[in-house]
């Protein structure tokens, strides 16, 4: 019998991709809910509970009441909210990380799938911290471009709407108070006595990230960017959607919208040996949500990794 897969929130941003990369799959049977029920606690219990696992592409209060509702013991939960991403009960999920990241991801009943900005930044920083190159206690600061997909409808509607505010046609810093609700995720991931200066901008394009992490060589424990490049390269040579660029970019220029449609991930290393910058670039579609989502699903329900992500 094909396992049953429920989309709790499938009307949602990241809800309508993750049913765009399962809808051709012939190995599950994807359970939808109709329209004028979406929102009837008993139909979504039922359907839930009927599933051998349960996306949910929720806010997160909603997420964590969605939970309780799970009575039955084998289905399977990979939660895209922020509300499970710190808490240890629950494996997060990026394979890449680490065989135990993938492992957990393998074993757990209970995922939470990261955050956009935070998987740039941790796919960066994770590494860096367990080789050695960079100490838990530096001071980081990253800046991250996304396009406004990231936003959800609301702020698609905006971008895309007729006579719309001229403001959106630049880019835009916001979290200006400091406090980006990835942070959390970002310093528990990656074992920091510090939370990074993390500044967001969202730009006039539809989908892509670029995520960058400057760094001082003093930061660097005597690492040079050539060092650097070749150790991101073999900490993810044989990982399934993570790589690292050729060679040292020191040229020319890096779009952030260059893995649009993608659900892959790429690291380059940039700049000089007194000062680099390592830039993580994806679909925060991708790779930054219902791509990766897929992928824990695969994980979880024993498919080939890349399973309708090819």
């Amino acid at each position: 019998m094909l396992p049953k897969v429920y989309i709790d929130g499938q009307a949602g941003t990241t809800g309508l991709q993750i049913v765009d990369r399962l809808s051709g799959r012939s190995d599950i049977t994807l359970i939808t809910i109709s329209d004028e029920l979406h929102r009837d606690v008993a139909e979504r219990k039922r359907l839930m509970n009927e599933a051998d696992l349960v996306f949910l592409c929720l806010p997160d209060a909603a997420a964590i009441e969605a939970v309780t509702l799970v009575e039955n013991p084998d289905t399977k939960i990979i939660d895209a909210s922020t509300a499970h991403r710190t808490n240890p009960a629950w494996a997060y999920g990026f394979p890449e990380l680490s065989y135990q990241h993938r492992t957990a991801i393998q074993n757990s009943k209970r995922v939470a799938n990261p955050g956009c900005h935070a998987s740039g930044f941790i796919s960066i920083v994770y590494p860096l911290v367990q080789m050695g190159i960079l100490s838990k206690d530096a001071p980081l600061t990253a800046w991250s471009l996304t396009g406004y997909s990231g936003g959800g409808k609301k702020m698609i509607a905006d971008y895309e709407a007729e006579g719309r505010n001229p403001e959106l046609d630049a880019p835009r810093l916001y979290g200006l108070n400091g406090n980006h609700k990835h942070l959390p995720e970002m310093q528990t991931v990656c074992g920091l006595t510090l939370a990074p200066v993390f500044n967001p901008i969202v730009d006039d394009y539809y989908k892509g990230m670029e995520v960058a992490l400057p760094l001082h060589k003093q930061f660097l424990n005597g690492h040079t960017a050539e060092q650097i490049r070749d150790m991101l390269f073999e900490y993810y040579r044989n990982t399934a959607m993570v790589s690292v660029s050729e060679g040292i970019a020191a040229e020319g220029m890096l779009s952030a919208n260059t893995l649009a449609g993608s659900n892959n991930m790429v690291l380059s290393v940039t700049g000089n040996d007194d000062r680099v910058t390592v830039v993580s670039r994806f679909d925060n579609l991708g790779k930054g949500a219902s791509g990766a989502a897929v992928q824990n699903m695969n994980l979880m329900l024993g498919f080939d990794e890349k399973a309708g992500l090819v």
